[in-house]
């Protein structure tokens, strides 16, 4: 059984940092995908980054220069760094696993709970 987790969220001030992570079980990073999404209040949910076992990563337009996607095999995790983060930076963060790099929900076939980002002006 598949199991994410994210942590890491919570309250900013914009100008700030946060750096979300996500643990797996039963699931690789090693040899797998992972990604993250996020949904704003009232949107849709979007594509953030994804990172695979190569450690080849991929960002929305959006994401490139200020949000940074890592992993740690050891620890089976995946993070994403926000910088300078801004008031249109709140949103759930979810955490995402799958067998290839895609920018589409439909390719990840788990998903955790996500972690609420807040972030003040």
């Amino acid at each position: 059984q598949v199991q994410l987790v994210e942590s890491g969220g919570g309250f900013a001030q914009a100008g700030g940092s946060l750096r979300l992570s996500c643990l797996a079980s039963g699931f690789m990073f090693n040899s797998g995908v992972a990604a993250w999404f996020r949904q704003a209040p009232g949107k849709e949910r979007e594509f953030v980054a994804t990172i695979n076992w190569g450690y080849n990563s991929y960002y929305a337009d959006s994401a490139k220069g200020r949000f940074f996607i890592s992993k740690d095999e050891v620890k089976n995790a995946v993070y994403l760094q926000i910088r300078s983060l801004k008031p249109e930076d709140t949103a759930v963060y979810y955490c995402a696993a799958g067998p290839r790099l895609s920018t589409r929900e439909r390719d990840y076939e788990y998903w955790g709970q996500g972690t609420q980002v807040t972030v003040s002006s």
